[in-house]
């Protein structure tokens, strides 16, 4: 079964309860708990061990599970913090960009080197270290994704598969999942209206609401048997009220939910 959940940096600015809760109403299954330094760190990698009991009692409470948390930078000594969290708390996945520069093959080599290692040790922690590519990022497409695939071996390491990000390089995002799928463990999903470079306004990123053909990304998705975690991941809604970000993700579940149970998936 795919499970749906959404990101808490749609709830950027507010508290962890406020995400859990609301995501929770808007029908979820679980939530990825963003701890992006500079954005939002609902899980503060810094000082994470007092919000163990936290964010257990959060799950428990609100029925959802942990699917996932987004770390966002390849940051060596943060990212040992988030698999220690992840270890502790329970949370199976922690989510990367690549870093480093569109087009750098120096970049690229560095980069990929020290996701490898980095798989490793998140390895050691039974966690799963997962990367997307991500604009004008080292990796930042398919091919570049099926490069590093080649030069990262670790069953710890799997690919977070965004389609926006995919259809923002040009790609169609149905097209692009199938060479990636076997080695897919993450899913973020949004919407996008227009070619980009960026994702658009936060409430145009809710899934439905532009251009990317998720139904037929959704049927790829379940005709080669996923059953990961599929988060909605919204960014830049910080400024909006707590009720404009509620119907974001409830818009976006509902959208999501429709087409899986249409797919047979739910």
């Amino acid at each position: 079964m795919i499970h749906l959940g959404a990101n808490s940096v749609l709830f950027a600015n507010l508290e962890l309860e406020t995400a859990f809760q609301h995501i929770a109403w808007a029908g979820y299954d679980g939530i990825e708990i963003s701890a992006i330094q500079g954005m939002c760190e609902h899980l503060v990698l810094d000082d994470w061990k007092p919000q163990i009991d936290q964010i257990k009692e959060l799950s428990e409470k609100y029925n959802l599970k942990l699917l996932s948390m987004e770390e966002a930078a390849l940051d060596e000594d943060r990212l040992i913090k988030a698999f220690e969290a992840g270890q502790a708390i329970g949370i199976p996945i922690v989510n990367i960009g690549p870093g480093g520069k569109s087009g750098s093959e120096e970049d690229f080599a560095r980069q990929t080197d020290l996701i490898a290692k980095l798989a490793e040790k998140a390895e050691t922690y039974g966690v799963t270290l997962c990367v997307k590519a991500h604009v004008g990022c080292c990796i930042d497409n398919t091919p570049t994704t099926l490069r590093a695939l080649e030069r990262i071996k670790s069953p710890a390491f799997g690919i977070d598969m965004d389609p926006s990000h995919i259809h923002r390089a040009g790609e169609k995002p149905e097209e692009a999942l199938p060479p990636v799928l076997s080695r897919t463990r993450h899913i973020h999903i949004r919407d996008c209206r227009g070619p980009g470079p960026s994702p658009g306004d936060a409430h145009l990123q809710a899934c439905g609401r532009g251009d990317i053909n998720l139904h037929a990304y959704c049927k790829v998705l379940v005709d080669g048997g996923y059953s990961g975690p599929a988060c909605l991941e919204v960014i830049g809604a910080g400024e909006y009220a707590l009720s404009r970000r509620a119907m974001i993700a409830a818009e976006s579940y509902g959208y999501l939910n429709a087409i899986l149970k249409g797919l047979g998936a739910r």
